[in-house]
């Protein structure tokens, strides 16, 4: 029976993307779906969903408010299974009213003694959302993306004039109290404050600290376009000032790619004023030390330094980890490049740095098609639009990256492939375990180093996960700092040795 796929458009319905993501994620997993999505109908959506050969004519007339469901598989079973996706979407969340009505997502009203906002909606509704909870006396975590910058700069101005804060827009991580928000990890309660426009830095920080055994007494997402020049660091500013007036927090984190240059500036002054310990982790930028401050190059650097810092300890520099001399001889012949197949992209964007040139796109991937590497070095970061049209994100569903993983152990010149596992709210029930069939494959040929983002607390259990990869065969790194540099390292003892 011919495979063939059809769309079912649901007008003016609603649903948050985690529920999206979880009916695309059951429909995914299913062996008689090449492919499912859901989605609202933005151009953008459309757009990415066409590329993915998932888009019908059925679908062309979309409208941004309307969803659309996508399905790919045998003919005959088309119907069940987008009864199926609609059932559970029902079985999740209402999304509209008795007579079809568009129901717009909004803030009800003012609950008593609350204090804080979680926004996910779709991108075109969310600043308004956000605008009400200001208006009512409300900091906001906004999770959506696709917001405006003209957008996020209003919001921000009027959290401003509020004396409120914005995290956000595309806030993926905050620990507020010791309550996590989006994706995040359960570490312990100290004093080190972060503030992190980067979602997985965040958490590999917050974790190395828990690991080391200080804590948390904030974490504050502000969202990755904060510390652009047209956002000004206005929710890293503010939360700067507010780490520096609270006395549960001694040394404060700083963390983000590269800010425009007068945004660094503007940042490091007021730090530099806050009357604490501030560690600053610019990935890629250069910052002196100075003062209270305290310069980190990587992610585990950063931990590191404020672990000292909290705990009263002699700050050292990184430790440098030696290839040991077992694994460079099980680099096979004509193997030389690494690829990173990370689901975080802050992970992705420190190999870039610690490894030096690379390629960062396997091409234009569609489902279905091979996948081809480019020759050389490859860092990816498979939670990009570009690889998650038609899938969930890989810390939600594996699949996309068991299928790289495959692609990368077959090609013969792959030397070291590199791995992250991000455990936490949000993220797979047991991703390890997901991936560990594929990593046993790829015994014989090139070396899988993985490290694991997480903490024993975490519902997936860290010493399970690392045991789970260490027994499928993979090499184990205590950080993504460390796993990038034992790559990079491996690979430069083999030229030394041919």
């Amino acid at each position: 029976m011919a495979v063939l796929t059809r769309n079912l458009v649901k007008p003016n319905a609603y649903f948050d993307s985690v529920a999206l993501m979880q009916v695309a994620a059951t429909l995914s997993a299913r062996p008689e779906v090449a492919a499912a999505s859901l989605m609202m109908g933005t151009p953008a959506n459309q757009e990415l969903l066409e590329e993915a050969g998932l888009l019908t004519a059925a679908a062309r007339a979309a409208g941004p408010n309307d969803l659309v469901i996508a399905v790919r598989a045998e003919e005959g079973l088309l119907e069940g299974l987008l009864a199926e996706a609609e059932a559970g979407l029902d079985a999740g969340a209402p999304a509209a009213g008795a007579g079809g009505e568009q129901v717009r997502p909004r803030i009800l009203e003012q609950v008593e003694g609350a204090n804080l906002a979680l926004i996910s909606t779709p991108g075109r509704y969310a600043a308004g959302e956000a605008l009400k909870a200001l208006k009512l006396g409300l900091h906001v975590f906004l999770f959506s993306d696709n917001v405006p910058v003209e957008e996020e700069l209003l919001l921000k101005r009027e959290a401003e004039r509020r004396g409120l804060l914005v995290m956000g827009p595309d806030c993926g991580t905050a620990i507020i109290n010791g309550v996590p928000l989006g994706f995040a990890n359960v570490v312990r309660r100290g004093d080190v404050g972060l503030v992190g426009a980067s979602g997985t830095g965040s958490q590999e920080i917050a974790c190395l600290l828990d690991r080391a055994g200080a804590g948390i007494s904030q974490l504050i997402g502000v969202g990755g376009n904060d510390l652009s020049e047209a956002i000004g660091a206005r929710s890293m500013l503010f939360a700067l000032d507010a780490l520096a007036a609270d006395p549960a927090t001694r040394v404060i984190v700083l963390v983000s790619k590269p800010p425009a240059p007068p945004v660094a500036a503007a940042v490091l002054l007021r730090a530099a004023s806050a009357g604490k310990l501030v560690v600053v982790n610019f990935l890629g930028a250069r910052v002196e030390a100075s003062g209270n401050l305290h310069p980190a190059a990587t992610l585990e650097e950063a931990a590191m330094l404020a672990a000292a810092l909290s705990l009263g300890r002699p700050v050292t520099h990184a430790h440098v980890q030696q290839p040991p001399s077992d694994l460079a001889g099980r680099l096979g012949p004509g193997r030389s490049a690494i690829r990173a197949l990370f689901s975080g992209g802050t992970f992705a964007y420190e190999a870039e740095l610690l490894l030096g040139e690379v390629a960062t796109s396997a091409g234009r991937w569609l489902p279905g098609r091979p996948i081809a590497f480019p020759a050389g070095n490859l860092v990816l970061d498979l939670g990009g639009d570009e690889y998650t049209v038609g899938r969930p994100h890989p810390m939600i569903d594996p699949a996309l990256r068991i299928e790289f993983l495959r692609a990368a152990a077959a090609a013969p010149d792959t030397a070291v492939i590199l791995l992250d596992v991000v455990l936490g709210t949000g993220s797979a029930p047991d991703p390890a375990g997901a991936l560990a069939p594929a990593i046993r494959e790829a015994a014989g040929g090139p070396l899988v180093i993985a490290f694991v983002c997480g903490t024993p607390a975490d519902a997936q259990g860290l010493e399970s996960q690392e045991a789970v990869l260490r027994e499928a065969g993979a090499v184990f790194a205590p950080s993504s700092t460390a796993a990038i540099r034992l790559a990079r390292d491996l690979l430069a003892t083999q030229g030394a040795r041919a």
